[in-house]
């Protein structure tokens, strides 16, 4: 098929660190292919699957970062946000842009896309018509999130001083089962843990793991944060995963007082849903992400250590799962993606032109 104004996706490299993950995998693309879609992959050094897998299905090869010289026509497709820079963005571009939050920034990179007449369709706006969403990694940041909470957990028994060094990517989520339970089985004890936002994709991703590995583990949703606080019980366990995002009718989980009682039992907060710079943050104990290299910030190091996780990018440490699990997602949206003024992409254009507004 000769290539139309909404037939051309260019999946763009990862420039951010240690982001393995990519929003549409061979299989998925192939299936793009098939229904019209000119498909272009880029190289990348550390995408988690090989560039030949796309070349075998039939997408076109361009170098890494490319992606600046592709048609204008052609939508690009990332995961995670564009290199910072003052240029121009001229092309329509898919990923998540983390700019309707007020969050650092934003008016700067909003500004590039009108400066270059460009557009964003911000995966996280990708919603039915009821509003939810239609694809998310939630599952696999919550399952991640709640593995690397657990390793911190360890960290602390063994003494270890930061909890917790570099976090690395595993090849399969068998390969971090066991990596914990080893851990888990040095120590002697298990940790218990209590998941906010049970009910949720994220939430039910924390929940499988602490199931996975045998922990006991408390589940909360709205039902139980309903009173707006204080919650002591949250205190009384090893293990806090965050798994719901700052809003303004979000309560307070976890403040400075509430951490000073005298019997916490909390040493370990994985913030998942990783919003500390939100004036909405609902646990104000702590106000920067953390990272790969660094995963944990010490906010008690005195008698029983309190570390908090909020990496924001956690799926990346399971980016074969968690990218197939994606695309499988996604690819019914991509499939319309020739009409992008209607249904999923018509709300997503218009969240853009809303933002817009505001600068």
């Amino acid at each position: 098929m000769a290539e139309t104004l909404n037939n051309h996706l260019w999946v763009r490299s990862e420039k951010k660190a240690n982001e393995r993950r990519v929003a549409i995998v061979p299989d998925d693309a192939k299936t793009l292919l098939e229904a019209g879609y000119k498909i272009t992959v880029e190289k990348s050094a550390q995408r988690c699957i090989d560039i030949q897998k796309y070349a075998d299905v039939g997408c076109e090869i361009a170098e890494e970062g490319s992606w600046t010289n592709a048609p204008k026509e052609a939508f690009i497709l990332g995961v995670k946000e564009l290199p910072e820079g003052d240029g121009e963005l001229v092309h329509r571009h898919i990923y998540f842009g983390h700019v309707y939050k007020d969050q650092p920034g934003w008016q700067h990179t909003l500004n590039r896309f009108v400066n270059g007449n460009g557009t964003l369709y911000d995966l996280e706006c990708l919603v039915d018509e009821g509003g939810r969403r239609v694809a998310a990694f939630g599952y696999w940041a919550g399952y991640a999130g709640a593995a690397v909470a657990v390793k911190i957990w360890a960290g602390q028994k063994m003494g270890n001083v930061p909890p917790l060094g570099r976090v690395d990517s595993y090849p399969n989520v068998d390969a971090l089962l066991s990596d914990l339970r080893g851990q888990i089985q040095m120590i002697g004890e298990k940790p218990n843990m209590i998941v906010i936002g049970a009910l949720g994709r994220t939430g039910s991703g924390a929940t499988d793991l602490g199931l996975a590995l045998g922990m006991d583990i408390t589940k909360w949703d709205m039902a139980e944060t309903a009173s707006g606080g204080p919650f002591p019980e949250i205190q009384q366990h090893s293990i806090f995963v965050n798994c719901i995002l700052a809003t303004p009718e979000c309560p307070r989980f976890v403040t400075s007082e509430d951490i000073k009682v005298a019997d916490r039992r909390l040493s370990v907060i994985a913030d998942v849903s990783c919003d500390p710079e939100s004036k909405y943050n609902p646990i104000p104990i702590y106000n920067r992400s953390t990272t790969f290299d660094a995963p944990s910030i010490s906010v008690v190091s005195e008698g029983t250590p309190l570390d908090v996780m909020a990496i924001d990018h956690l799926p990346s440490m399971l980016p074969l799962e968690s990218s197939e699990d994606y695309s499988r997602q996604l690819l019914a949206a991509l499939i319309d993606l020739n009409e992008p003024e209607k249904g999923i992409w018509g709300r997503a254009l218009n969240d853009f032109r809303k933002n817009l507004a505001r600068l």
